[in-house]
């Protein structure tokens, strides 16, 4: 694989950029998008009342006792073309339970929208991909879903979801909520942006191969331990795409460091390999943030001498400084353009999984430039929990 180092701004930091990713992926698994994303918690009907009432989506379906399911819970909620299942055992036996047990809440499924159910699980076994579920015909009232599932990194699995010959909500054994609470507003949630893994270390380099040769993605970037770093702490990362662009994987392992880094206090508390963060885009961040952190939803907060250097490092990026600062918006540009990102403290009581919101303007990157003072402020929050 061609590796070109570009001369933007953020990149002198050392972060190796593959402007030719898109085209050396590989064809033979078309996919559409991310189909879904499918958590396991402890309680799914409190984290549906968490995310309509604070983050704005809205409840669609659901599955459980009333629909003949007799094992979990489950509630399907979507904003825009995010769409998230929040599952949760009905007993103290079984494998949600187990997960739920071991991890905490986490997700479990990042699910691929494509065509095909049984050639995408075909093309990714037959590469050694270690099978989740064999291809699979759910039919209801409203049509024939298919799907599959393959295994990847810790206890998440990957499905392959081909919707076109169902006509429902989201799939058979749901029933659709007709009138669901009213979601909060002021927030423009559009997509998943990328979705973060953490793995143990030496293990990167394992996955990368894995989403190359099995999944047919390529290599965007790769950051070292010398561009991700504070006084006390690295990881490195490295950030896999399919061919059309629309999925983004990056890979993070732990950096020997004088201190814990937040990759090793995930692994710690997470008790595996997994999910550690997903981005979600936005074409308004400010309004976004404004009405997220109103209705208590807490982020990562950056010191004023940040801001007194954004305006020599990024320019102008249509948003006053005093601005970002208020809100605590992070800035980053590169050759391409310009990004304002932003990350929450963890979701749930184990310093595990959060989100990201980001807004891009040309920019494809992942905002290396901010790297140095989020891990500091990521730092700061290990401080209080004692895990620094």
């Amino acid at each position: 694989m061609t590796e070109t180092v570009t001369r933007g701004a953020a990149n002198q930091a050392g972060a190796v950029i593959n402007p030719n990713a898109a085209a050396e992926a590989q064809d033979f698994l078309p996919l559409n998008g991310i189909d879904h994303v499918e958590f396991w918690v402890g309680n799914a009907k409190q984290a549906a009342a968490y995310y309509r009432s604070l983050w704005g989506f809205t409840p669609v379906a659901y599955a459980g006792l009333e629909t003949g399911v007799r094992d979990r819970s489950s509630f399907v909620l979507v904003q825009n073309d995010i769409r998230f299942v929040f599952t949760a055992p009905l007993g103290p036996d079984g494998e949600i339970a187990e997960h739920v047990h071991k991890h905490g809440d986490g997700v479990h499924d990042i699910a691929f929208s494509v065509d095909d159910a049984t050639s995408s699980w075909e093309e990714t076994t037959k590469r050694g991909a270690r099978s989740a579920l064999e291809p699979t015909a759910l039919k209801g009232e409203k049509g024939v879903l298919r799907r599959s599932a393959i295994h990847t990194y810790g206890e998440v699995i990957h499905s392959f979801v081909d919707r076109r010959d169902y006509h429902g909500t989201f799939a058979p054994g749901y029933h659709k909520i007709r009138r669901p609470a009213p979601a909060a507003s002021g927030q423009t949630l559009l997509e998943v942006d990328h979705c973060v893994g953490n793995v143990e270390l030496g293990d990167m380099n394992r996955f990368v191969d894995f989403y190359r040769d099995v999944l047919g993605f390529a290599q965007l970037i790769h950051y070292d331990d010398k561009v991700i770093h504070t006084e006390y702490s690295a990881l490195m990362s490295k950030v896999m795409t399919n061919g059309n662009g629309r999925i983004k994987f990056p890979i993070n392992e732990p950096a020997s460091g004088k201190k814990k880094s937040q990759i090793q206090e995930f692994l710690d508390y997470y008790l595996d390999e997994g999910t550690q963060h997903i981005a979600l885009r936005t074409t308004d961040i400010v309004g976004t943030v404004r009405a997220l952190r109103e209705r208590g939803v807490e982020f990562l907060g950056l010191p004023h001498e940040y801001y007194l250097a954004l305006p020599e490092r990024v320019g102008d990026v249509g948003v006053p400084i005093s601005t970002l600062e208020e809100l605590g918006i992070e800035a980053d540009r590169d050759e391409e353009g310009y990004l304002l990102q932003i990350f929450t403290k963890p979701v749930q009581d184990r310093p595990t999984f959060f989100f990201e919101i980001i807004e891009r303007h040309g920019s494809r990157g992942f905002g290396v430039g901010n790297f140095k003072a989020l891990f500091e402020a990521i730092e700061r929050e290990q401080a209080k929990r004692g895990n620094l």
